[in-house]
C-alpha cells in the first residue's frame, strides 16, 4: 500500500499504457473511472486530461486516506494502467518578516554572504528573456509592472482560486490566506495572505534605476506570473499543466502561451519521497523546449530527497544561505541539492515560530500590505529557500541573455562550476557552494579569461645554496574564476646534483603541492620538464610560487626559468 501526503487527497493521476483507449479516448477513461468507483464504493469521476497525458479523477471532498488509498490500488491492479498518484498539493516556502530598500540587498553585493551580481550588469540584464514564476499570481506593484508579461492561472477548483470560476487567463493573485486552524489539513494553522509570488518575482525583474524599492537580478527580463497557489496550496496536476504552458508546450483547453519563458521558478514544494511521475514528464517536456527549471530545496531542515519537485531531476535544487554565508537553519540539504544562494534569516532557530528578530538579514522584495484581498504595494524581508531560488532564476535569465544558444544543462552547468565554497559552515550538503553571478557571466561569455594555453613566465635567476629554501614568484592576473585540472608548471633549473632538490608549487592561498621529491642516487644534473597538476580547487589570479629546497651539501645551482600555462 503506497504512503500517502498528509494533506487531503481530492483526486488522483492516472496514467495509462500508451495503446489502451483510455489513453487516447476521454470517454473511455470517463467510463473506467466509474468502474473503479463501482468497485472500491467511491463516487469516482474523470476529470480531465493532463498536458501530459495522463487522467485527473475526482474522488471528492470526503475520501479518507483509507478510500484514497485501496482506490489507487484498484488503478494499480489493472493491467491497462502504467501508473497512479495522489494529486498532492505544493505549498510556498516562505516565512515572514518586515522592512525594505536596496541599500538593504546585501544578498546581492555583500562579499561575505552575497551573490556578487552588480559586476555582472556590465555585461548582461536579462534582455530579451521571459521568466514564469510558478507561484501564488501577482499583486500588482509598480516596481514590476513595467516588466510583467500576461501569464495564467492554472488553479483548476474554483474554491481555492478564489476567483469564482476556476481556470482563466487572469493570473491576478486572489490571496492563499487561511481563516482558522485545520482548514487546509491536520497541523495547518491560520494565516494571512502571503503574496509570495510577487515576493519572489521582485528579486528576478524588479525594475531598477527608477529610483525607487529594490533592484532586480535581471531586470531587464520580463516576469510571466502563472498561478497555481491558492486556498490550501495548490495541486501537483495544476503545477504540471502550468510548467507545460509556461515553457511553450500544449495543455489542453487552454490557449498556447504568445510568450513562452526560458527560466521557470518554482518556489514551491510538498513532502514525497519520489518525484511524481507528472511533475517529471512536465518537467522534462519543458527542459526539452529548452527552458531552465528553477527549484527550492524546502524549508523543513531535512534531506532534500524527502521533498518535491526539489528531488525530481532536470532541476537546479537551491539550497538557503544566510547572511553570513551558512546554511539558513530552516533549509533542506543532500546530495540532490545543485547550489545554494541567499535566502536569509530573519530570526534564529530558537527563537519563537513567527517572531522576527533580525529582519535586516531577511531578503527584501515586492509585497502587498493585505491580510487577505489586495490592498496596498508595498516591501518586506521574508526567509526561506523559496527566496533562495528566484536568486539562481535570475541568474539563469542573465546567463540566457548573454548567450542565448545556453542550453539548461549548460546554464546548470556554468552556475554550479562557478560557484564559490560556503564562507560559513553547511551541515548535509549545500551543493557546490554559493552561487556567484560575475564570475559565472564572464564564465559563460568568455569575456576575461586569455584563451587556453596563455603561459605566464618568470625568467629571472634564483640563486640555489646548500641546504637552503628559495622560491620564485609569478603574478596571474586577468582571469576569471579557478586553475584548470591540468596546469602545466614548466621548470628550467640548473644543477649539478638534481637528487638534492625538492620542488613544491605553492598556490595564491598558501597550499603546497610537491612536484619531485629528492633522491640520493639521482646524480644527474639539472631539472628540465614540464609538470602537470590539478590546481582546480585554486583561484587561478593570485601569486603563485615555485619552491626549491637544497637538502644537502656540496653541489649547488639555480632557478633559470619556469611558468605556469592555464
Amino acid at each position: 500500500m503506497t504512503a500517502l501526503p498528509s494533506a487531503p487527497v481530492e483526486k488522483v493521476i492516472v496514467t495509462y499504457k500508451s495503446k489502451t483507449a483510455e489513453a487516447g479516448s476521454n470517454a473511455a477513461a470517463k467510463s473506467d473511472a466509474a468502474a473503479k468507483g463501482a468497485e472500491t464504493g467511491e463516487s469516482l469521476s474523470f476529470e480531465r486530461r493532463l498536458a501530459g497525458g495522463a487522467a485527473l479523477v475526482d474522488l471528492g471532498d470526503s475520501a479518507t486516506k483509507q478510500d484514497v488509498a485501496e482506490v489507487m490500488d484498484a488503478f494499480r491492479a489493472d493491467p491497462q494502467v502504467a501508473s497512479v498518484e495522489p494529486d498532492i498539493r505544493a505549498y510556498a516556502m516562505a516565512v515572514t518578516p518586515n522592512d525594505t530598500d536596496y541599500a538593504k540587498q546585501w544578498d546581492l553585493f555583500e562579499a561575505t554572504g552575497g551573490m556578487n551580481v552588480p559586476p555582472a550588469w556590465d555585461k548582461t540584464t536579462g534582455s530579451g528573456v521571459t521568466v514564469a514564476v510558478i507561484d501564488t499570481g501577482y499583486a500588482a506593484h509598480s516596481d514590476l509592472a513595467s516588466n510583467v508579461v500576461a501569464g495564467y492561472d492554472f488553479i483548476s477548483t474554483s474554491a481555492d482560486a478564489r476567483d469564482g470560476n476556476g481556470r482563466d487567463a487572469d493570473a491576478k493573485d486572489e490571496g492563499d490566506w487561511n481563516a482558522t486552524d485545520g482548514e487546509c489539513g491536520t497541523g495547518s494553522r491560520a494565516s494571512n495572505s502571503s503574496w509570495h509570488g510577487t515576493h519572489v518575482a521582485g528579486t528576478i525583474g524588479a525594475v531598477t534605476h527608477n529610483t525607487k524599492g529594490i533592484a532586480g537580478i535581471a531586470y531587464n527580463a520580463k516576469i510571466q506570473p502563472v498561478r497555481v497557489l491558492g486556498k490550501c496550496g495548490g495541486s501537483s496536476s495544476d503545477i504540471a499543466d502550468a510548467i507545460t504552458w509556461a515553457s511553450g508546450g500544449s495543455v489542453p483547453g487552454v490557449a498556447a502561451n504568445p510568450t513562452p519563458a526560458k527560466v521557470i521558478n518554482l518556489s514551491l514544494g510538498g513532502a514525497s519521497s519520489t518525484c511524481p511521475s507528472v511533475y517529471q514528464t512536465a518537467i522534462n517536456g519543458a527542459v526539452s523546449r529548452g527552458t531552465t527549471v528553477v527549484v527550492a530545496a524546502g524549508n523543513s531542515n531535512a534531506n532534500t530527497s524527502g521533498f518535491t519537485p526539489a528531488n525530481c531531476s532536470n532541476v537546479i535544487t537551491v539550497a538557503s544561505t544566510s547572511r553570513e554565508g551558512n546554511r539558513s537553519y530552516y533549509s533542506n540539504y543532500g546530495t540532490i541539492v545543485d547550489v545554494a544562494a541567499p535566502g536569509g534569516e530573519t530570526r534564529r532557530a530558537t527563537d519563537t515560530p513567527g517572531t522576527v528578530t533580525t529582519p535586516e538579514n531577511g531578503i527584501h522584495s515586492t509585497l502587498n500590505s493585505g491580510t487577505t484581498t489586495q490592498s496596498l504595494e508595498n516591501y518586506k524581508p521574508y526567509q526561506g529557500t523559496s527566496m533562495a531560488a528566484p536568486h539562481i532564476a535570475g541568474l539563469a535569465a542573465l546567463l540566457k541573455s548573454a548567450k542565448t544558444s545556453l542550453t539548461p544543462a549548460e546554464i546548470e552547468s556554468a552556475i554550479k562550476t562557478n560557484a564559490r565554497p560556503l564562507p560559513g559552515t553547511c551541515s548535509g550538503g549545500c551543493g557546490t557552494g554559493i552561487a556567484d553571478t560575475a564570475k559565472t557571466v564572464d564564465a559563460v561569455t568568455g569575456t576575461t579569461n586569455p584563451p587556453a594555453g596563455t603561459a605566464f613566465t618568470n625568467a629571472t635567476n634564483v640563486t640555489i645554496s646548500d641546504n637552503t629554501t628559495v622560491s620564485s614568484s609569478i603574478a596571474v592576473t586577468g582571469r576569471t574564476g579557478n586553475a584548470p585540472a591540468t596546469l602545466k608548471v614548466g621548470v628550467d633549473i640548473k644543477h649539478t646534483w638534481r637528487g638534492d632538490l625538492v620542488i613544491d608549487l605553492v598556490a595564491p592561498d598558501g597550499t603546497v603541492r610537491n612536484l619531485k621529491a629528492s633522491a640520493s642516487s639521482d646524480s644527474a644534473d639539472n631539472v628540465l620538464t614540464t609538470y602537470t597538476v590539478d590546481a582546480s580547487s585554486e583561484l587561478a589570479n593570485g601569486t603563485w610560487k615555485l619552491q626549491v629546497r637544497d637538502v644537502a651539501s656540496g653541489d649547488t645551482g639555480y632557478i633559470d626559468s619556469w611558468s605556469l600555462t592555464f
